[in-house]
C-alpha cells in the first residue's frame, strides 16, 4: 500500500512538473513580458545625457590598457570581435587569459606526460579557446540577429504606415526588440539623436552588425532618403527577402550537416591518437622528440593536418 501511494506521489509530482515547465513557466513568462512592457517608464532627461561614446578601454589593469592602446591597430580585429559578441569582456581579459592557460597547460601535459612536444601543441590550443569563445559567442550573436532582423524591419514598416517619422520608428525597434535587435536599434538612434549624421550612423550600424541582411537595411534606407520612394514598401520585401535567405540557410546547413560532422572527426581524429598513443606508450612517443627525422615528421604532419583542416572548411562551407 505504501508503495502504491509512493508511486502514485512521483507520477503526479513528474505530471505536474512537466505541466509547469511546459505550460505554465512559458505562460507567466509572457504575461511578465507584457506586464513590464506596459509598465515601461519614458526614457528621463538625465538619461539623455549619457555620452554616448565612452573612451574605449583594452583593460581594467593601467599598464595593459597603455600597452594595448599603443597597439591598437594590431589588436583592432580581435577587439572588434569582442564588441561584436556582446560579451562583458575586455581586449586584455581575453590575452591574460589565454596566456594563462596556454601556460598551465603547457606545465601540467610537461609535466605529467613529460613529452615537451606535445604540452607545447596543447598549451597552443588551449591558448586560442578563449578567442574561439569569443568567436563563437559573435557567431551565436549575429545568427540571433538574423533571426530578430525581419521582425524589426516589420515593425519599422509598419510605424512608417502609420505615419510616424523613420526616426520614431527606430525608438519603436529599439524599445519594443530584445537582445542584440533592441540594443543596436538604440545606439542608431542615439548616435543620429546626439547629432550625428544619419548616414554616418547607419554606415556605423552596418559596420558593429557584419552582416549582409544589415548592409541590405542601410544601403534600401539611404537610397530612399537620396531618391525617394515608399520607404514601407521597400522594407516589407526587404524583410521577405530576408526570410527566404535564411529559409534557404537553414536548408543548406541541414543538407550540409554529414559533411560537417564528417569534417570535425576527421580533424579530431588524428590528434585523439595521439594523444591517446602518447599517454599508452610514452616510450615509443619519447623517441620521436628526440631523434631529427621524428621531429621533422611530427612537424610535417602537424602542417599537413592544419592543411587537410583548411581543405575540409573550404568543401564544406557552402556560400549563399
Amino acid at each position: 500500500m505504501q508503495l502504491a501511494i509512493v508511486t502514485f506521489v512521483l507520477v503526479a509530482g513528474l505530471v505536474y512538473g512537466l505541466y509547469w515547465y511546459f505550460v505554465e513557466r512559458l505562460e507567466s513568462e509572457e504575461q511578465e513580458a507584457v506586464r513590464k512592457r506596459l509598465k515601461r517608464p519614458g526614457r528621463s532627461r538625465a538619461a539623455a545625457v549619457v555620452l554616448l561614446k565612452q573612451e574605449e578601454r583594452y583593460s581594467d589593469v593601467e599598464a595593459l590598457d597603455r600597452a594595448l592602446g599603443k597597439a591598437s591597430g594590431l589588436f583592432a580585429p580581435m577587439q572588434r570581435t569582442i564588441a561584436q559578441s556582446g560579451l562583458n569582456v575586455t581586449l586584455g581579459t581575453v590575452l591574460l587569459g589565454s596566456g594563462v592557460l596556454g601556460l598551465l597547460t603547457f606545465a601540467i601535459v610537461s609535466r605529467w606526460l613529460r613529452l615537451p612536444l606535445v604540452g607545447a601543441g596543447l598549451g597552443l590550443l588551449a591558448a586560442w579557446m578563449p578567442y574561439m569563445y569569443v568567436r563563437f559567442a559573435r557567431n551565436r550573436r549575429m545568427l540571433k540577429f538574423e533571426e530578430q532582423f525581419p521582425e524589426a524591419i516589420d515593425l519599422l514598416a509598419r510605424a512608417l504606415r502609420a505615419g510616424h517619422a523613420l526616426t520614431t520608428g527606430l525608438s519603436m525597434v529599439a524599445d519594443e526588440m530584445k537582445e542584440p535587435v533592441g540594443p543596436e536599434f538604440r545606439q542608431l538612434f542615439d548616435e543620429q539623436n546626439f547629432g550625428r549624421p544619419f548616414d554616418h550612423a547607419l554606415r556605423s550600424f552596418a559596420e558593429r552588425v557584419p552582416t549582409i541582411d544589415a548592409k541590405f537595411f542601410v544601403t534600401a534606407v539611404l537610397t530612399q532618403r537620396e531618391a525617394g520612394g515608399n520607404l514601407a514598401e521597400v522594407l516589407d520585401n526587404l524583410a521577405r527577402i530576408i526570410r527566404d535567405r535564411f529559409r534557404v540557410k537553414r536548408q543548406v546547413r541541414v543538407i550540409s550537416a554529414h559533411g560537417r560532422i564528417t569534417g570535425w572527426v576527421l580533424s579530431a581524429l588524428p590528434v585523439a591518437l595521439a594523444l591517446f598513443f602518447a599517454v599508452a606508450d610514452p616510450d615509443t612517443y619519447r623517441k620521436f622528440y628526440s631523434d631529427p627525422l621524428g621531429v621533422k615528421m611530427i612537424v610535417g604532419a602537424l602542417m599537413l593536418q592544419v592543411v587537410g583542416v583548411f581543405i575540409i572548411k573550404k568543401i564544406v562551407q557552402i556560400e549563399y
